[in-house]
């Protein structure tokens, strides 16, 4: 993906229980990879979960694409870079890439597909759509 696309990073250290008999990374923790990163880059714009809930508002996960590349092994340094993008009126795409620092090799590349709801029911607050894509009405 193009490098001038991505708005956050994030840079991690696998750490040994990540890994599983193999002795690389467990496709599953791949996922908390990207979700703490999501969650970093929704803090620096302001973004609080703990607060959007207390409101009646749930941010979530409605589908992950996940593409893996190469596999991380213990105390291997990383990146993970996004970008997002609007679908529609309710759904925000993080597009999410994961390079190993010391040859900048790509590791996965995702797509995670999120949407809020209230009650229940999908919306697009305002909030949310104001910090993250400022430029649009």
């Amino acid at each position: 993906m193009d490098e001038k696309r991505y708005i956050h990073s994030l840079d991690f250290i696998v750490r040994d229980y990540e890994c599983d008999v193999q002795g690389v990374v467990n496709n599953a923790n791949y996922q908390h990879f990207l979700e703490h990163a999501r969650h970093d880059y929704l803090l620096s714009k302001g973004i609080d979960f703990i607060k959007l809930h207390e409101e009646g508002i749930d941010l979530i996960v409605v589908r992950i694409e996940i593409d893996y590349k190469f596999p991380l092994r213990s105390m291997d340094k990383f990146v993970v870079k996004s970008f997002i993008e609007r679908e529609g009126n309710i759904k925000v795409v993080f597009y999410q890439d994961i390079y190993r620092k010391a040859d900048n090799k790509l590791i996965i590349n995702a797509k995670v597909t999120t949407a809020a709801v209230k009650n229940g029911r999908p919306i697009y607050p305002d909030m949310v759509v104001e910090r993250l894509f400022p430029q649009q009405p």
